[in-house]
Formats: structure tokens, C-alpha cells, sequence
């Protein structure tokens, strides 16, 4: 094959359309002709270098979909011009967590797209992809590629939804309405959640909340979110509180609104430390558990997309050709009001 187009992180802040060598498929392996792929927020703070996990040169992109083209010489599973999705976590199914099935914790994990100081794996912001061949979900028929690459960050929701101990009618409060937020209020819902509470400081991501499923938006920066909640659950608190920001502040909002006992989900970590509220966590007993990414969720999720329980279409702002993605990339970086999801077609 001769060389494929790909947006390839040359330097820090810098992204170029060029013509790139197609990557080498390994006997275990599929090439991917990428159709669609979403840009995220992860990718965003890789573009300067913040995040110390996006070392140039890479090929970035995780959030993807397309046509199997080629297969390695050991695989047997898969054909060619199928429809596909795969998990971003690339696992190595050989060390013990991997063999209790939570591939989300293997000790080898590499994440497509990232280049660190571990290891580097270019990702599918390119015409094609290598992928080992366990990573693969089918797509649902009725599924456009599209709406395909949405499932990674629908995983993560999903994720920490299936990791909490959620019983039907619970009141549940969501803070931080962004993408994985949205996600998180639409999965809550066909979770049987009585009662979801939405938290953010933009108006508009609380107004999309309550299309998409939640009864209440409250906007964090006028009123005292807390105090709210309270008021609406007659004193009691939240059953469940899924945080998907991670800050100091949010933290402690996300333990003043839950209920005695009830439980605090950890999805978002901008901040890498954050103050806890020690006293209320004991006295209170509360259940605080973090949610990595997600393991053997993808089947659920396309199932859910397919069928239209999950909508992800006022989600995604912009479908646009990978050749403009620099300028789509600096629109993210400077937080372009309004924008969500941008996905790019190779």
C-alpha cells in the first residue's frame, strides 16, 4: 500500500495533514479503513502538550469506526468489508486482572492514540488503523459510522453506571453536564432512576440535560446546589451522585448532596488531587468509588444505540473532512462556545 493521509501531532500545538507509511498489521492484527472519528477532549489536551501523554510525533484519535480491509495471517474471527467499533484500551488478556475480565485495570494497558513515556501507539485520526483483532465489536446494521464512534465515550458512562448499586426510583444527581455527563444522565434514565438532578455551570449543557432525560437543571454558579437538593429530595439527599468533573469544589458538592449512606461515583479527574471531606464521608458512610474507563461494555452500548434507547445526535456539533481538523482542533482548544463533539471523516 502506498502512503495514507493522517493528521499527525508534529510538535506541540502543531497538527499536519500529510502523507504518512500505513501502519503494519501483525499476524493478530486488522487494518481499519477509519470512516469516522471523534475528536476528545483527552486529544484536545494533548495538542499542548499538557497532559505529558501526547509526545510527538503521534497520530492521535480513539473514538472511532470503519471497514476491515486486510486481516493478519492468524485471524480467524473477522472478515473483510465488515462493519466495526473497537475498545480504546488496548489490553493484554494475559494478567490476572485481565483474566477476571476487568481489562480496564491490566497491567499492560495501552490506550490507541497515546504516545508516552511507557509507549507510543499512533491512532486512527488517518485513512487506516492496525487493531488487534480483541478489541473488535460489530456494528448494528442500522448504526452510521457517525454515531458508531460515539460508543467510546458511551462506554465510560455506562461504566460507571453498571460499577454503582443503583435501585429503581433512586434520585441521582449528575455533576458536570459535558459529554460523559450527558451520557451518564441518558444511561441513569434507562437505568430506572426515578429522579435525575443535573449540575453545570453553562445553562445550555443544563437545557440539553433535560432533553435528554433529566427533571431538574441546576445551574452551579447562582444557586447553592446542595441546599437544592436537599430541598428536593424533602431533606433526605441523593441515593447517587455521579461526578464527572474533578475538582476540589465539585468533590465536596457531590458529598453535601448525597443522602446518609448513599453513594458518590468518581468519573471526571481534572484535577489529579482534589480536598475530601473526610468527616462526612465517615460519619455519613458513604460509598466512594473511582470508574476507569470501561471493560466488556461495548455490546451493550452499540445494542443501546442501535435501538435508539441512547441519543447521541445532539452530541455531535460537527461532522467535517480530516483534512480540516487543525482548524476544528483550535476551535475545541479555545473553547468555541457551544461546541461538543466533533467527528472527522478521513
Amino acid at each position: 500500500m502506498e502512503n495514507m493521509k493522517a493528521l499527525v501531532l508534529t510538535e506541540y500545538n502543531n497538527l499536519q495533514y500529510c502523507d504518512v507509511p500505513p501502519p503494519d498489521v501483525g499476524p493478530r492484527e486488522v487494518l481499519l479503513q477509519v470512516k469516522a472519528c471523534g475528536i476528545c477532549g483527552s486529544d484536545v489536551h494533548g495538542l499542548d502538550g499538557s497532559t505529558g501523554r501526547r509526545r510527538p510525533p503521534v497520530i492521535m484519535g480513539h473514538e472511532a469506526a470503519g471497514v476491515i480491509v486486510d486481516l493478519g495471517a492468524e485471524v480467524r474471527e473477522w472478515n473483510k468489508g465488515q462493519r466495526v467499533t473497537f475498545d480504546s484500551t488496548i489490553y493484554c488478556g494475559r494478567c490476572g486482572f485481565c483474566r477476571a475480565g476487568q481489562i480496564n485495570l491490566c497491567d499492560n494497558r495501552r490506550v490507541l492514540g497515546v504516545s508516552c513515556e511507557e509507549y507510543r501507539r499512533d491512532g486512527a485520526f488517518a485513512q487506516y488503523v492496525a487493531l488487534p483483532q480483541r478489541i473488535l465489536y460489530r456494528l448494528p446494521d442500522e448504526l452510521s459510522f457517525e454515531h458508531a464512534s460515539m460508543v467510546e465515550p458511551l462506554s465510560v458512562a455506562v461504566h460507571a453506571v453498571n460499577i454503582t448499586d443503583i435501585s429503581l426510583g433512586d434520585v441521582a444527581v449528575v455533576i458536570g453536564t459535558g459529554m460523559v455527563g450527558l451520557l451518564v444522565v441518558q444511561v441513569l434514565r434507562a437505568a430506572g432512576c426515578g429522579r435525575i438532578i443535573a449540575v453545570d455551570l453553562d445553562r445550555g449543557r443544563l437545557d440539553l440535560a433535560q432533553r435528554l432525560g433529566a427533571d431538574v437543571g441546576l445551574p452551579a454558579g447562582e444557586v447553592d446546589v446542595p441546599s437544592e437538593v436537599l430541598q428536593l429530595t424533602g431533606g433526605r439527599g441523593a441515593d447517587v451522585v455521579v461526578e464527572v468533573a474533578g475538582l476540589t469544589a465539585t468533590v465536596k458538592m457531590a458529598v453535601a448532596s448525597v443522602r446518609k449512606g448513599g453513594q458518590l461515583t468518581l468519573v471526571g479527574n481534572l484535577s489529579p488531587q482534589v480536598e475530601l471531606p473526610l468527616q462526612a464521608v465517615v460519619t455519613r458512610e458513604l460509598t466512594l468509588r473511582g470508574s476507569c474507563a470501561s471493560r466488556g461494555d461495548y455490546p451493550v452500548c452499540l445494542n443501546m444505540l442501535g435501538r435508539g434507547v441512547i441519543d447521541v445526535a445532539p452530541l455531535i456539533s460537527a461532522v467535517a473532512p480530516l483534512a480540516d481538523g487543525a482548524a476544528w482542533f483550535k476551535r475545541l482548544h479555545e473553547g468555541d462556545e457551544g461546541l461538543m463533539k466533533v467527528v472527522l471523516q478521513p
